[in-house]
């Protein structure tokens, strides 16, 4: 696969409704919004004060006060509005939010979310992603299945939370899953991907859909 992050971007596009109100983490989780179909109307808000964010700028056709949370130049689209940082985590805060697609350091079988600091080393800080996987009305992540080899989907997350019980989705290059009460239900597989590839590349109990599909971007 010549773009795992590119690939995940555009299957979590499929996800959004006309309408919804969606923040985007920083790192992979802003591509999405370059995949927007052109036939619907997405409403992108960033917790650094404003909503009606558009794809990411044609190089060399940046403007340097347009950024995001995360620091990268952003467009806005017509009938932007611009606010403070009390506003938009009032949106955030008060469930105005419909789809945040975050990343993940782990994510387990439970929904629970792991994904601001490793003991022991740099600690980038929280962020917004506390409030927005609360606020939320549905949590995606989008993440690489694996890290070095080693399984980021457990049966129970080692590293401090972020979150507990609050994911409802995860998509990664290999497979799309949903956090259900009965467990994590492998809905869909990436193609050329075998159903025993997602089950070795994870650690957490799978429980294989009866309508397993080929994910399709």
């Amino acid at each position: 696969m010549s773009n795992v992050k590119e690939f995940i971007a555009k299957r979590i596009a499929k996800e959004l409704r006309d309408g919804d109100v969606v923040n985007l983490g920083i790192g992979l989780p802003t591509m999405v919004a370059n995949y927007v179909p052109e036939n619907m109307k997405v409403i992108f808000q960033s917790e650094n004060g404003f909503v009606g964010l558009g794809p990411a700028p044609e190089e060399g056709k940046e403007d340097k006060d347009l950024v995001n949370a995360g620091a990268q130049h952003v467009t806005i689209n017509k009938g932007a509005a611009f606010f403070d940082s009390a506003t938009s985590f009032g949106i955030i805060r008060g469930g105005h939010v419909d789809v945040t697609v975050l990343g993940a350091l782990e994510v387990d079988e439970k929904g629970n979310l792991a994904n601001f600091m490793i003991p022991g080393k740099m600690v980038p800080g929280m962020g917004g992603a506390m409030d927005l996987v609360s606020g939320a009305k549905k949590v995606i992540i989008a993440m690489t299945h694996t890290a070095k080899g080693e399984a980021k989907i457990l049966k129970r997350c080692r590293l401090p939370l972020t979150a507990v019980g609050k994911v409802h989705e995860i998509v990664t290059e290999m497979a799309v899953m949903e956090v259900t009460q009965d467990g994590l239900i492998l809905k869909e597989i990436a193609p050329g991907v075998s159903v025993e590839d997602v089950l070795r590349a994870t650690d957490a109990n799978l429980i294989v859909s009866d309508d397993l599909k080929v994910i399709e971007i």
